[in-house]
């Protein structure tokens, strides 16, 4: 039997950091991966707020959206973005709202307190929410990248449940050792780190090892 590439679903949720979402996009069109989309209309609002265009939600402009002008992106030539199909969030017949469509894995990012609490709660009230639900009771890779601070006890709590009923919680909280000299570095180095979850090769961070350290200054600076 022939081997199938199933999709990854990507979420966009009302939090601050879309930023992350359209570098991820990027990546897996130039990686020529299947993705299905999806984009809450908060995510919408937030869209705008931060990268300062209007996207229609009842017929989506892909190609503005991935390719905006913003000082945390590095501009690219885009491929063929075939391979994204996009579904209104209150599409609930849409293919990722059953668990017999089978995909990779889901990614919500950026993903909202709300968002969290109605997905610990198992209440699915939009398709980014139905479609996370599915992704726990299939036993399938849910990443949620949220970016909430500082949390409450509620929050956490939560992060717990979600984590218990099988998801992935990433803070969207780069790392700085890679070396950063503009804001691109911590958008590349947190889809980096998505990516790796999803099983994706890329080369967007320095990884921890590969640099060049000078035994002198390591030793001078644990003795110190």
């Amino acid at each position: 039997m022939a081997s199938v590439s199933h999709p990854v679903v990507v979420a966009i949720s009302g939090a601050s950091g879309v930023v992350y979402s359209v570098r991820l996009l990027q990546q897996l069109a130039l990686a020529g991966i299947d993705v299905e989309l999806t984009i809450s209309d908060a995510g919408r609002q937030v869209i705008k707020q931060e990268l300062e265009i209007e996207v229609h939600l009842e017929k989506l402009d892909l190609p503005a959206l991935l390719q905006v002008e913003c000082p945390a992106l590095i501009p690219i030539e885009l491929p063929s973005l075939e391979n994204i199909r996009y579904y209104h969030y209150r599409d609930l017949l849409s293919p990722m709202a059953s668990g017999s469509h089978r995909t990779k894995a889901m990614v919500i990012s950026p993903c909202s307190g709300a968002t969290l609490g109605n997905i610990a709660n198992g209440t699915s009230r939009n398709l980014i929410q139905r479609a996370a639900d599915v992704h726990l009771k299939e036993r399938r890779r849910l990443l949620l990248i949220t970016r909430e601070t500082p949390l409450s006890l509620i929050h956490i709590e939560n992060m717990r449940r979600v984590t218990q009923a099988g998801a992935i919680v990433m803070p969207a909280s780069p790392g700085w050792y890679q070396g950063v000299t503009e804001l691109s570095d911590l958008v590349d180095f947190m889809v980096a780190r998505i990516l790796d979850q999803l099983g994706c090769d890329n080369d967007l961070m320095e990884r921890w090892g590969d640099q060049e350290v000078d035994c002198d200054d390591t030793l001078e600076s644990q003795e110190s």
